[in-house]
């Protein structure tokens, strides 16, 4: 069972780096497959944090949802097109599959082999019995189907339409009857009967099958060879080298070049309507290089799907990563308000309104006695810092100063130092254009049925706003209309004088209820708001109360 522990969507510091100190503490606690994860990108500071301490960025996970990949069976089961019918048959009866794909030397599939296919050849229907005579292949696939032994002449080295005759007649009948097929390439199938074999030799058959390993007479083997006639043994009685040599033809000859395939990363989902859809029970799972790389059949979709998620900084599923309502949640690490998240099963949900996730990882790196290294104690320190501005934000706990005063004891920085370092690098408003620093740490909500999304960026001071407050409020606009938003806005932090502005781009209707200094159009002034949890997030609530007796109006 793969466990991924990840935060929000458009994640801060906070989220990133309690999630690889969970991931650490799991670990260390015997969980097997954990890994850390990030719902998106990272930004400088986040960077800067994760080189300091030694860590590489999280991988990214876009979705997580059950895709084919996660119920396939990897051991790929097919048969090369230059198998024969009987090789085919053997791996069909080993694998118990009705379908079979049929791959090229590079792993294409060039289609599929169908158990019902390769019955109908080998039993076809009395109105077309006449056809089993006929085999259009290579006479070496032939003897390697019923284990043969060339014994006189050369293999015709060409693939070619063979006419298959038993000799179950008087010599007389068989010489007339053998007559009408002059001139055609007849593979004969016959015991130890010298007569017929002289005659076959005697018109030029293409080839004779000896059954029974009956030893073969000396004038027979010379004649044979003299007259390019091919000389073959079989251990098998006659009616079983027949049903044997007949499945001595390639798989091409009876493929399916038209079938459903899906690709590893096609949403489960999305795999379930084309099996419903088709009457095959296997399809094919080919990759972006065209290869084949796995079997799906309709049995997989009952497996359950090996991977579950741990939500750190956050419970609202608005705001996780693509598909998590699709997979099994495990725990939930969070200090926000509560939102959606649902379980099949009881699970260890620790919600604590501290000031950062990283404080509650912390914490349950003592509950279980586990001894924190200082490199994980400095990711630790590091999401502190960030999510309670170095613990001046409101949302700041007796229990963040604590815990923080012990990082420090384990790393020897200072968090003074720390925070000096972190919030010197990287100003959102120097560094980014104006439509990544809207999303940069951006949550959506959805309350009373109004979806809305609040960002936030902290900065030394708010001297570069001026200059990109614009295009900030523009982009927020595209924002709300592409994702039907009754709001979309971006609080800009000064964490030096404690004081915020904030931006907003939506409907009118609650713009009129934000009663905070105006600073222009789609702008207010907030002295003393740095939190968008405990301070702006509540705010941004009342207003839309306030709002709905003006909405039902």
């Amino acid at each position: 069972m793969q466990t991924i522990i990840i935060g929000h969507k458009n994640p801060d510091m906070d989220s990133i780096c309690s999630a690889l100190a969970y991931a650490d503490l799991k670990t260390r606690l015997g969980m097997k497959d954990v890994t850390a994860g990030r719902a998106g990108n990272t930004n400088e500071r986040i960077d800067f944090v994760l080189d300091r301490f030694g860590f590489d960025a999280p991988p990214f996970f876009s979705d997580v949802s059950p895709k084919v990949a996660d119920v396939m069976d990897t051991s790929v089961i097919s048969v090369p097109e230059t198998a024969t019918v009987y090789e085919a048959v053997t791996s069909v009866e080993q694998k118990r599959l009705r379908d079979l794909p049929v791959v090229n030397a590079a792993g294409h599939c060039k289609g599929m082999l169908s158990g019902a296919r390769i019955g109908r050849y080998l039993f076809p229907p009395r109105e077309e019995s006449s056809n089993t005579r006929v085999v259009v292949g290579y006479i070496e696939d032939m003897i390697r189907a019923f284990d043969g032994e060339l014994i006189a002449g050369k293999l015709n080295p060409k693939e070619q339409e063979y006419l298959l005759v038993v000799a179950a007649m008087s010599a007389v009948s068989f010489q007339k009857r053998l007559a009408l097929y002059r001139g055609r390439p007849v593979v004969l199938i016959v015991g130890d009967r010298s007569d017929v074999q002289i005659s076959a030799i005697a018109e030029m058959v293409s080839a004779i099958i000896v059954t029974g390993s009956f030893p073969l007479e000396p004038n027979i083997v010379a004649s044979a060879e003299a007259n390019g006639v091919m000389l073959i043994s079989s251990r098998y009685d006659t009616a079983t080298t027949l049903l044997l040599a007949r499945g001595g033809v390639k798989v091409s000859k009876m493929l399916d070049p038209e079938f459903d395939s899906v690709a590893p990363n096609t949403l489960l989902g999305k795999a379930r309507e084309i099996a419903a859809a088709s009457n095959s029970s296997v399809f094919p799972v080919i990759d972006e290089e065209d290869v084949l790389t796995g079997i799906l059949s309709k049995s997989d979709f009952l497996k359950p799907i090996q991977r579950q998620l741990i939500l750190v900084d956050h419970n609202e599923m608005s705001q996780a990563v693509q598909g998590a309502d699709l997979v099994p949640i495990a725990e939930v690490i969070d200090h926000h308000k509560l939102g959606g998240v649902r379980s099949d099963t009881p699970i260890l949900f620790w919600n604590n309104p501290v000031g950062s996730t990283c404080t509650l990882v912390t914490q349950l790196f003592r509950t279980h006695g586990v001894e924190i290294t200082p490199n994980v104690a400095g990711l630790l320190m590091a999401g502190i810092i960030s999510d309670t501005l170095n613990l001046t934000s409101p949302t700041t706990t007796a229990v963040d100063k604590e815990i923080l005063a012990s990082l420090s004891q384990i790393t020897g920085v200072a968090p003074g130092d720390l925070a000096e370092e972190i919030f010197s690098v990287g100003s959102p408003l120097r560094s980014l254009p104006a439509d990544q620093v809207i999303n940069a740490d951006s949550k959506e909500y959805v309350e009373n049925g109004h979806k809305f999304s609040v960002a936030q960026i902290e900065e030394l001071s708010l001297s570069l706003l001026a200059k990109k407050q614009q295009s900030l409020i523009d982009e927020l606009a595209k924002s709300r209309s592409a994702r039907g938003l009754l709001f979309a806005s971006l609080l800009v932090t000064d964490i030096n004088t404690q004081m915020s502005v904030l931006l907003v781009c939506g409907a009118n209707e609650y713009l009129n209820t934000i009663d905070f200094p105006r600073l222009g159009d789609h702008a207010w002034k907030l002295d003393g708001v740095v939190s968008r949890k405990k301070q702006l997030l509540p705010y941004l609530l009342q207003c839309l109360q306030r709002m709905e007796p003006v909405a039902a109006a």
